[in-house]
């Protein structure tokens, strides 16, 4: 568990590393594929040991990855955020279902392709009154780990979220035959290195390969370069 002394977040330094407080676990989480080679279900590793604050790499030349070990200053790594600051529901595009609708905010794509397998989550929203689909859609929705898509039930008016152990995984992808970005679960806080704080959510993810053009959330860059994180 995550310690209560120190307060739980991550800062994100100028053209550094990001620096993780208040003991927050780490652990290996690898896309496992179907026979089709579909992004099927998350396999969580080994607990990762670590300091109680630790510095996580973000430029992508650590020797010592996942953690920092300064390679940042030696490439010159230009880690500028230029995200939008906006909430995740302002930036949202809407699309209706009959019983569920989906927010989705594309420029937080993470390319982890669990919306595709069974006709897309796009599809899948407008036969929501159908209990197997709407299952299907929450399951595959929920396995999105940047965020980028949330199911919202229209009689409650809240989102379909399912709960996460606070802690940051790793993600690895072999079937992209990459590594994948830095997965923040159960709410962490980001803080950007100007002290804005970012809309706390339950599903993040953060750039590691220093490619992404929406630092310092992934935009799936890692799959083009094919980026090795270990």
């Amino acid at each position: 568990m995550p310690s209560a002394k120190t307060k739980v977040r991550v800062t994100v330094s100028e053209n550094g590393p990001y620096m993780v407080t208040g003991d927050v676990p780490l652990a290996k989480q690898t896309i496992v594929a179907d026979a089709e080679g579909g992004s099927e279900a998350w396999r969580e590793g080994e607990a990762i040991p670590h300091r109680a604050a630790y510095a996580l790499c973000r430029c992508g030349a650590s020797r010592t990855k996942p953690f920092c070990d300064g390679s940042h200053a030696r490439v010159g790594f230009a880690g500028a955020e230029t995200a939008g600051r906006n909430a995740f529901r302002d930036q949202a595009k809407v699309l209706d279902g009959p019983a569920l609708q989906l927010a989705d905010t594309e420029s937080l794509c993470a390319f982890g392709r669990f919306c595709d397998p069974n006709g897309q989550v796009w599809g899948q929203v407008e036969k929501t009154d159908d209990p197997a689909v709407r299952a299907m859609f929450i399951r595959q929705v929920n396995d999105c780990p940047s965020g980028r898509l949330v199911a919202w039930d229209k009689a409650s008016g809240r989102p379909i979220e399912r709960a996460l152990p606070v802690s940051i995984g790793l993600v690895e992808d072999p079937e992209q035959q990459c590594s994948g970005p830095l997965w923040l679960r159960g709410g962490i806080p980001v803080v950007a290195a100007d002290g804005f704080e970012y809309e706390v959510r339950n599903r993040v993810t953060l750039c590691r390969c220093g490619a992404s053009k929406n630092k310092p959330f992934c935009d799936g860059a890692h799959a083009a370069i094919k980026f090795q994180g270990s």
